[in-house]
């Protein structure tokens, strides 16, 4: 791990000094509030947590980690979307771009109601099972699938989840049949699967990472186009007789849209700083690695806008339609 510290501080590090400096143009007056909008313990909880001490020290001001679940993580980001664009209240959110690709009614706009503020990082799902279960790879989990149709099932984070795009993405490409159980968030999702509620599923590597290292769940697959250094002996998607189930999420950090741009240049300093600062930690505590150049509202917009497009062109041709 420490090679990779290494190179992610190299890569990223001229990007903090002149970042942080813009910072003083606008302090907030009061705490700043990052609505999670999913329950604790998933992987956008477990990464705000992680730069979260590092972003108050660049404000002057503590940066509250607020957990609004429900509906997949809707209700979270339309209580962002409406709220007053001064700076106060932002959203971390890995789900935005998928939920307009897989919810039929989606009560704001996933991109011009948000301004950017950074992006803190990307990380593939990872296909998982409850070591019980008689699959000790991913083979032999779709040889059981398959002979088994509809009899076992699959953990999501919720509707519109990544998790939950993923899980259809791969009953699609795979051509297997099992219930979809929906719960309200990735560290609910990763409890069933410990305790044996839900059979497998596909979660975020931050929010199952501890548990796989732990004997919890059992990692079957990383479904990237190359292994993990955090999970370096899980073999990728393909690898695994997999091809076509590649999928990885990132963790958008956004404001309301309105907010001032110096407002906006203020938070992104601070919020690049910290990502910067933590990009060792939040690699190996949550296989989540940091990549510069989103740290504008226009770099971190158009990530979003094409992860939009993206998820909505793999479900439609996946044949899954919104509900």
């Amino acid at each position: 791990m420490t090679i990779n510290r290494r190179t992610l501080a190299l890569a990223l590090g001229a990007l903090a000094t002149p970042m942080v400096a813009q910072a003083q143009a606008w302090r907030p007056s009061r705490p700043v509030r990052l609505v999670v909008p999913f329950a604790p313990g998933g992987s956008n909880d477990i990464v705000a947590r992680i730069i979260g001490e590092t972003v108050s020290n660049t404000l002057g001001q503590p940066l509250i980690i607020e957990n609004r679940a429900g509906a997949g993580s809707v209700i979270g980001s339309e209580f962002v979307a409406r709220s007053a664009p001064d700076g106060h209240t932002l959203l971390i959110n890995s789900a935005h771009s998928t939920v307009p690709a897989i919810v039929a009614r989606v009560p704001y706009n996933a991109v011009t109601d948000f301004a950017g503020v950074a992006v803190a990082g990307f990380s593939p799902h990872v296909l998982v099972s409850n070591p019980r279960l008689p699959a000790g790879n991913a083979r032999e989990l779709l040889a059981l699938l398959r002979a088994n149709p509809g009899r076992y099932n699959q953990a999501t984070a919720g509707i519109g989840s990544s998790t939950h795009v993923t899980a259809e993405l791969l009953k699609a490409v795979l051509q297997v049949q099992t219930e979809l159980v929906h719960y309200r968030g990735g560290g609910p999702a990763v409890v069933a699967l410990v305790a044996g509620e839900s059979h497998f599923g596909t979660p975020t590597m931050a929010s199952s990472l501890g548990q796989v290292r732990g004997g919890g769940v059992r990692a079957l697959a990383v479904l990237g186009e190359t292994r993990s250094a955090a999970l370096p002996d899980v073999p990728t998607a393909a690898e695994a007789g997999m091809p076509g189930v590649v999928l990885e999420e990132f963790f958008p950090i956004l404001a309301p849209t309105g907010t001032p741009p110096a407002v906006l240049a203020a938070l992104s300093a601070a919020f690049t700083n910290a990502i910067t600062q933590n990009a060792g930690r939040m690699q190996e505590l949550a296989g989540v690695s940091p990549r510069p150049g989103f740290d504008t509202p226009e770099t971190v917009m158009r990530v979003v806008r094409e992860g939009v497009e993206s998820y909505t062109r793999i479900l439609r041709a996946a044949g899954v339609q919104p509900e």
